[in-house]
């Protein structure tokens, strides 16, 4: 049976399957996707920013059934599906907005030269492998910088997400990209070093887990591939204070609980002042309670099922270590008791070093709040982490947490806020989150040709 299939988490039922491509089919996308890199590089920016800004049109246009696709195929709720769209055309648009402006030559001091400049060119086919958890915008965000600076695409989207895989090609196509600039491989993960080690494929960017990323990685550095990497997160929420206990505790609990946990910059580690401490943990337990869950395509339901039977059970056995090992449960901590991969959303306090949640990611909807009682001690457990994605600081002195948030060893640093992504922000992170970025003008500086041109006299 073929590993891509639309398997809806809200009921178990495999609904659609897609063939799979053995290596020679694998090899054929390559030949594919190299042929059309020939004409495209030479097309110039602004002709590819067009085929961007009509992609970001279509995103707009099929919006609903964009979203409904990724809530049948991996229970994304229908407003965050929706959300979801629109922050994946907004990156296409972005770029058809800045591209060409971000291409033009660098000029140089001229060193005793003419003239020195840089000129930034496309390098050829790039290899992505995408995750589940955000079908649309984890591509958008490597697709759009790079396609319009002259490279094509292949796409290695999860499993689960052939369906939006497939409407993602067929978007681009219908927006005047060339049969060739974008191409859907259907293949599994074991072909991946066969494409990676094809001299036509100039790069390989992948969103995952770590253990994903370090096998990308080894077939890249085999083959002095350039490799951008995406992986885990473990992010900390620190909070200085709030004068509002209740809408504090409500934003927390919005955040850690969208996309049923299931991100990687989500606020996973909550550190909570002493004085406050005990009323957010209450306040977060009833907010985290009264979050409807259900199917992702009822309107009213707030957090959907989990992406497969297997990621909830995987959550549960992490969770269950923890309460055998003295944790405190104050809600949730089961999974449904329904059709489909449904957990109930969970809040943990009492985590210590000897439980797996101390130091392994909880992909889905627990959150884990430690009592602080020193600002300098909860730093230094947040950035004791392995993972090194994002992380947030809240207060009412905005001041006074930005100069905690410098103090975060991670790739992205906010205060008030916690994982916003916009099209003009660089997104990364540091240690074993990974490492290279995406979006902004970041996005367009990974997998590009910086040729120096130096013209002299004679």
């Amino acid at each position: 049976m073929s590993s891509y299939r639309t398997e809806n988490p809200a009921t178990g039922e495999v609904e659609r399957t897609f063939d799979e491509v053995d290596r020679d089919g694998a090899i054929a996308a390559v030949d594919l996707a190299h042929a059309a890199y020939e004409g495209w590089r030479e097309r110039s920016p602004e002709e590819r920013a067009e085929v961007l800004r009509r992609t970001a049109d279509l995103y707009d246009e099929r919006a609903d059934e964009l979203a409904r696709t990724i809530a049948t195929e991996m229970g994304k709720p229908l407003k965050e599906a929706k959300g979801e769209v629109a922050l994946a055309g907004s990156i296409y648009r972005w770029y058809a907005d800045h591209g060409p402006e971000l291409l033009r030559d660098e000029e140089l001091d001229a060193q005793g030269a003419l003239r020195s400049i840089v000129r930034k060119e496309p390098v050829g086919v790039l290899l992505g492998v995408m995750p589940w958890n955000y079908p649309y915008y984890q591509v958008a965000r490597f697709a759009a910088p790079n396609l319009v600076l002259g490279n094509t695409i292949l796409l290695k989207h999860a499993g689960i997400c052939a369906a939006s895989a497939t409407l993602m090609e067929e978007v681009l196509r219908q927006a005047g990209l060339p049969e060739g600039g974008y191409v859907n491989l259907f293949a599994s993960s074991r072909l991946i070093p066969d494409v990676i080690a094809d001299p036509r494929v100039q790069g390989v960017s992948l969103t995952g887990s770590e253990a994903a990323g370090a096998s990308v990685a080894e077939a890249a550095g085999k083959h002095l591939t350039k490799s951008v990497l995406e992986l885990g997160g473990s992010d900390a929420m620190i909070v200085l204070d709030a004068a509002d206990v209740d809408a504090m505790a409500k934003t927390a609990a919005r955040a850690r609980l969208s996309n049923a946990g299931q991100a990687c910059n989500s606020p996973k580690r909550m550190f909570v002042a002493d004085e406050i401490h005990d009323e957010f943990v209450e306040a977060l337990t009833r907010h985290v309670e009264q979050t409807p869950v259900g199917d992702p395509l009822d309107p009213a339901t707030r957090m959907g099922p989990m992406s497969s039977s297997q990621a909830r059970d995987d959550l549960d056995e992490q969770v269950q270590d923890a309460v055998s090992k003295g944790a405190t449960l104050h809600t949730g901590g089961r999974p449904l008791d329904r059709e489909g991969a449904f957990y109930a959303p969970t809040v943990l306090t009492g985590i210590t070093p000897d439980m797996r949640a101390w130091d392994e990611e909880l992909f889905g909807p627990v959150a884990m709040v430690y009592r602080m009682t020193d600002v300098d001690a909860a730093l230094e457990q947040a950035n004791a982490s392995a993972f090194g994605l994002s992380g947030s600081v809240w207060s009412d002195d905005p001041d006074r947490a930005a100069e905690v948030a410098a103090r975060l060893d991670v790739g992205m640093a906010y205060v008030n806020e916690h994982g916003t992504t916009m099209p003009g922000l660089p997104f990364g992170g540091v240690k074993r989150s990974g490492y290279g970025r995406e979006l902004a003008s970041d996005g367009m500086n990974e997998f590009v040709n910086r040729k120096l041109v130096r013209v002299a006299a004679r």
